[in-house]
């Protein structure tokens, strides 16, 4: 393992430690969504080890030091916008698609532009890894892509009959996942 899968693991690693002491304080939910999240998590984190472990043998690692800085770049910013998005939230937050008691619509900081700031932070700094590291990590952002399209669409649903009377004019104020443009 070079320098720079060590930043990278290390980030990420550092960003879970993170998430996981956050989520103790949240709102309880409504749904049995939370149920399997161990399951999900356990199989992210397999794919991950055998992505590190070079199962998908090849030469997709990238060795330029511009590269490498430019993904490095892009995952610090990825994740500083998913922790900045995971603390304006607050209590609030939940696994993609669980229903809280006593739901809040958070419309300030990174919500004030983007509804869905974690799920693009996390998909950003997915593809500096990817930048950085090796393509391979690229399956790993369209896979991620799918699904937090996925969540986000079943959350704005959510969300639209939780607050009928401000979350129509919210979302048109905003941008699902990427500012001024989707």
């Amino acid at each position: 393992m070079n320098a720079i899968d060590i930043v990278f693991l290390a980030g990420w690693v550092a960003f879970l430690i993170y998430w996981l002491a956050a989520s103790a304080n949240v709102k309880a939910g409504r749904t049995r969504w939370t149920q399997f999240a161990g399951f999900r998590v356990a199989v992210v984190l397999i794919v991950l080890l055998l992505v590190r472990l070079r199962v998908l043998k090849g030469h997709a690692v990238v060795s330029s030091p511009w590269l490498q800085g430019i993904g490095l770049a892009i995952f610090v910013l990825g994740l500083g916008l998913a922790i900045w998005a995971r603390i304006y939230i607050g209590r609030n937050w939940g696994m993609p698609m669980s229903h809280k008691e006593d739901p809040e619509l958070v419309t300030t900081g990174p919500y004030h532009t983007i509804r869905h700031p974690i799920y693009s932070g996390i998909i950003l700094a997915m593809i500096g890894t990817a930048i950085g590291i090796s393509w391979y990590w690229a399956i790993a952002v369209v896979a991620l892509a799918g699904y937090f399209g996925y969540s986000a669409v079943m959350e704005e649903r959510y969300m639209a009959g939780q607050f009928p009377d401000t979350y129509p004019e919210y979302k048109r104020s905003t941008k699902m996942l990427v500012p001024f443009i989707l």
